[in-house]
């Protein structure tokens, strides 16, 4: 068992993944901490017709406080109000003019620390995800994150959602991959912080993002 999972006995899905949520104490760790942990865990989302989706987390990037690449690098707004509500919080924004992305809040209130969840292997409710994003191809609903939130139906409602004791969203136990099958690079779409290997993925899986790690070209 994994040290941040709750001891309580898991329930087992279909897949047989643990659908035990993740416990407020595995999100109260610094981003760079969390972003790898969260590989493996399997993301859902209950639609308001009471349809659950969910997904298998196969890519993150980490945003820690101090990085000139995060929304927290300045000062708090009506924008990343979120980030500083403390662990286990879902931030969600919109960029590029027509994303939202979402993101894990991690440490404790007051300290701007999250990591956007980039990517998920779908699971549950394809058919759903497929009619959301007008694809037929399972590598294709959630690949990247403004993907994912389309395919998974989230939004500006969204932002500020409870992931330890919501209904909306939150993120179970899952299957954690071995430490060996995870890869870490520099983050997607960002022009400062590149010194920082702060993406991180599981090695090999062919519903990663496609996006080039960088500034956007």
């Amino acid at each position: 068992m994994a040290p941040h999972d709750a001891p309580a006995i898991p329930a087992q899905g279909a897949s047989g993944l643990s659908r035990r949520r993740l416990p407020r104490s595995f999100y109260d760790r610094s981003a760079v901490e969390v972003a790898p942990d969260l590989l493996g865990r399997t993301l859902v989302r209950i639609l308001p017709d009471g349809a659950r989706l969910s997904g298998t987390i196969v890519e993150t990037e980490a945003y820690e406080p101090g990085d000139p690449a995060s929304h927290g690098f300045r000062r708090k707004g009506l924008r990343n109000a979120t980030m500083y509500e403390g662990p286990g919080r879902l931030y969600v924004y919109f960029t590029y003019g027509h994303h939202w992305m979402m993101n894990a809040v991690c440490m404790p209130a007051g300290v701007p620390s999250a990591v956007l969840l980039r990517a998920v292997r779908p699971l549950e409710g394809t058919g759903e995800m497929a009619r959301r994003r007008g694809r037929d191809r399972d590598v294709d609903l959630a690949s990247g994150p403004g993907k994912l939130c389309q395919a998974l139906g989230v939004d500006r409602a969204q932002d500020g959602e409870d992931l330890v004791r919501g209904r909306t969203v939150w993120i179970e136990a899952g299957s954690p991959p071995d430490p060996d099958g995870i890869a870490a690079g520099i983050r997607v779409g960002v022009s400062v912080g590149l010194d920082k290997e702060w993406r991180f993925r599981v090695a090999g899986d062919p519903f990663v993002s496609k996006g080039r790690p960088g500034p956007p070209r």
